[in-house]
């Protein structure tokens, strides 16, 4: 027989890389075939496919097809992972000639339900182990992420956080309420889709409380709100006393929480502050953990009035200043106005001569006193210079 005469192929097996599930498609292109006989077979197994269009083995997810008298077609649907190998094309000629090509079968990420860890409750300050397991062809990476885009703080220090941690075991030590949130598991090869897995980080703490100001002053007849800031979990029960007594919601008073994940902002408003609203208020927050409370003391702040003998003023917005010396005459007689009513109106409205951090109405009546002390000081001193 001629050389000629004898089958050949006419083009290699390509070889394929199919998602499982997919399917996968073999060509094998014989010329000059006559009446020898084509075969598919499983190098792996050394398992005969099929032999011309003939189906031989009992996978049915397998067809062979003759295509333009010169292609024989290996369809294989709904690739599993142990398709995966090597595909034989045979001639029976003698010798046999044969081409193969390989199936490689890649599987998107999946995560494991074990060992993967699931929502986790631990103390403050304890350390915790969160774990993500997945399996995929290529075998997944793993990288850690907060949900929120929060930075993760390994050690529980601010500065030695990073933004991704990269591997299937995270490990924080001395965890703080700071760490507390959604943590998510992404495991990826590079075969769509990626997946991912959120396990919740919950710190249990006892509550602790923060006071901007302690100390509050208003006049009768104001409106005042008294603020503390609580921070617990378990959520916390939080309320207001006065002497022994929980404050209730009512037509004066009006206690209200501000909440955001274990944080709290308690405000208590006074509408029409009366006398017997002045003294200390205590705000306590408590949980399964312990009890907190802080103190805030409410206290009166008098309505001043000029008298109306004073000569007129302008008030400034510039700091009011006095001499820094005086003869000791002078002080001794300035003494002897301390009790008159003008005294008592700068007292009560809480400054003295030289002090800086008072408003632009007290400023004017500092001016007015001012002004009224060295009058009648002059006016003394000249009295006795002439009995003198």
């Amino acid at each position: 027989m001629k050389s000629s005469d004898i089958p050949k192929f006419g083009e290699p097996i390509q070889n394929q890389t199919i998602a499982v599930g997919r399917e996968a498609v073999f060509s094998c292109v014989v010329d000059n075939l006559q009446t020898y006989k084509i075969a598919w077979l499983k190098v792996d197994s050394q398992t005969i496919l099929s032999i011309q269009t003939h189906i031989i083995t009992k996978n049915h997810r397998m067809t062979v097809s003759h295509v333009e008298n010169r292609a024989w077609v290996l369809r294989i649907r709904d690739v599993k992972e142990t398709d995966k190998g090597w595909y034989m094309c045979q001639i029976n000629t003698d010798p046999m000639k044969n081409q193969v090509g390989y199936l490689n079968v890649v599987v998107p990420p999946d995560i494991l339900d074990y060992p993967t860890s699931t929502d986790m409750v631990v103390r403050e300050g304890s350390n915790v182990t969160l774990k993500c397991a997945a399996r995929g062809s290529p075998q997944p990476t793993i990288i850690w992420r907060r949900e929120g885009g929060e930075p993760i703080a390994l050690t529980g220090q601010r500065e030695a956080a990073v933004s991704s941690f990269n591997g299937s075991i995270l490990s924080i030590s001395r965890v703080n309420r700071l760490h507390m949130g959604a943590y998510l598991c992404i495991a990826s090869n590079g075969i769509p889709p990626s997946v991912s897995k959120r396990v919740m980080l919950i710190v249990h703490f006892p509550p602790m409380l923060m006071i901007q100001n302690q100390l509050v002053g208003s006049a009768i007849g104001q409106k005042i709100t008294l603020e503390c800031q609580s921070e617990a979990y378990p959520k916390s029960i939080n309320y207001w006393m006065k002497n022994e007594t929980i404050i209730t919601k009512g037509k004066r008073f009006e206690p209200i929480e501000l909440e955001n994940a274990y944080k709290v902002i308690m405000k208590l408003t006074i509408n029409s502050v009366s006398q017997n609203d002045f003294g200390a208020y205590r705000c306590v927050s408590k949980n399964s953990l312990g009890d907190t409370d802080g103190t805030i003391k409410l206290y009166h702040i008098p309505q001043a009035t000029l008298q109306t003998t004073l000569p007129p003023t302008t008030t400034t917005s510039r700091a009011v200043t006095t001499t820094t010396a005086a003869h000791p005459n002078m002080i001794d007689k300035m003494s002897n106005y301390k009790s008159n009513d003008d005294y008592l109106i700068l007292k009560n409205v809480g400054a003295t001569p030289g002090n800086r951090n008072i408003d632009s109405r007290d400023r004017g009546i500092m001016i007015a006193l001012n002004f009224h002390f060295f009058f009648l000081f002059f006016h003394n001193f000249f009295l006795n210079s002439i009995h003198l």
